[in-house]
């Protein structure tokens, strides 16, 4: 396995993955090391993620390989049809996954969602649209669908 180190807005970010695809993608709550010089493997992984918090991108094309159950899996798969832009409910996402009461189980495997970003684990949102629960920080989640939002906030001063 291949690892690096990169930067962005949201704090340092750990990419790790080999040639069966990216199996990795966290954001760190502490200072790091950058990466001088990134492996091949994960070359496309880091420039789509500057794409993306650059504005330039909406969707990723990455080879991935998380790592976990079947059902983890099937709900990082649905988490994957969250179109950019969008949100959905925990109980909506229980709902596309076929039993609406499966809505804890869901959620436990969204928060274990590997690949933080390219699986958009940060669109799945309360029935009553709060940002409930997020790995990475409810201010990181805030930010990203702000990041996200047609709508822009202009500042007034």
């Amino acid at each position: 396995m291949e690892t690096c180190i990169i930067n962005s807005p949201l704090g340092f970010t750990k990419i790790v993955g080999d040639n069966d695809g990216i199996s990795q993608v966290t954001v760190l709550n502490s200072e790091e090391n950058i990466t001088d010089i990134i492996p091949s493997e994960l070359e496309d992984c880091a420039t789509q993620l500057q794409e993306y918090f650059d504005g330039s991108r909406k969707t990723f094309d990455l080879k991935l390989n998380p790592q976990g159950t079947d059902f983890q899996k099937r709900v990082w798969n649905q988490l994957e049809t969250i179109p950019y832009g969008k949100t959905i409910s925990y109980l909506n996402l229980s709902k596309q996954l076929g039993d609406v009461k499966a809505i804890r189980a869901a959620a436990s495997a969204n928060g274990k969602n590997p690949l933080w970003i390219i699986v958009p684990c940060h669109r799945v949102i309360g029935s009553d649209g709060s940002l409930t629960g997020y790995a990475g920080g409810l201010h990181r989640k805030q930010w990203l669908l702000e990041h996200e939002s047609p709508y822009k906030q202009q500042s007034l001063f």
